[in-house]
């Protein structure tokens, strides 16, 4: 069986927080299920915002030259692409914001070049967020937004994690339902199984 890749981008801008946390969990069940990880801090990385140039509606190439420009094929050979972010303003971070805006030249390529990048791989998506406030639409307009990103760079949006309620440094910890669900999510999507039956993980059609 051909190992898998599981790449993670980490949207939080504080080292050891949360989302953070969380991922981490993730990416050890990923391990432990045999996957190869990767994770990647936005925070670390010279990431702009689309421009709206239109520089690549001809190429499917995105021509401002930063450090996203080595993601793109980091996420074409990845099987599994994993966003985590903490809510800012009932909104994914900016850092995160940027990531997904930069995927319109994915876009452009399955959409107007009518490319296909995955190579007959079934690429899947994953979305880790942490929110301070326990409000119930606190998710919506994120899982919206990543549900659009994932259609972008071509990953099936498998599901999420969604934990509330959480807002002090590494406070997670004293959730330890949370981590144990990340870590075991990490291991069901690498070993393939069925997430839309596990407790407390978000899929699309699950109320």
């Amino acid at each position: 069986m051909t190992q898998k890749s599981v790449l993670l981008f980490s949207g939080s801008p504080r080292k050891g927080g949360n989302s953070e946390l969380l991922a981490d969990s993730f990416l050890e069940g990923a391990a432990d299920a045999g996957a190869r990880v990767e994770k990647i801090r936005l925070y670390k990385k010279d990431i702009w915002p689309c421009i709206e140039c239109g520089g690549c509606d001809e190429t499917g190439q995105c021509v401002l030259q930063d450090e996203m420009i080595a993601l793109y094929s980091s996420i074409e050979d990845a099987d599994v692409i994993t966003v985590s972010s903490p809510i800012f303003f009932y909104n994914i971070t900016s850092k995160t914001q940027a990531l997904v805006e930069r995927s319109q030249a994915m876009w452009v390529r399955k959409y107007v070049l009518k490319q296909n990048d995955t190579h007959g791989k079934k690429r899947q998506g994953i979305f880790l967020s942490v929110g301070a406030t326990k409000g119930k639409l606190l998710f919506d307009g994120v899982i919206r937004v990543m549900r659009y990103y994932f259609d972008a760079i071509n990953a099936d949006f498998a599901g999420a994690l969604l934990i509330r309620g959480v807002e002090k440094k590494a406070e997670i910890k004293e959730h330890p339902f949370a981590l144990d669900r990340a870590r075991q999510l990490g291991q069901a999507i690498v070993s393939g199984q069925d997430i839309s039956t596990m407790e407390d993980i978000w899929t699309p059609g699950k109320k």
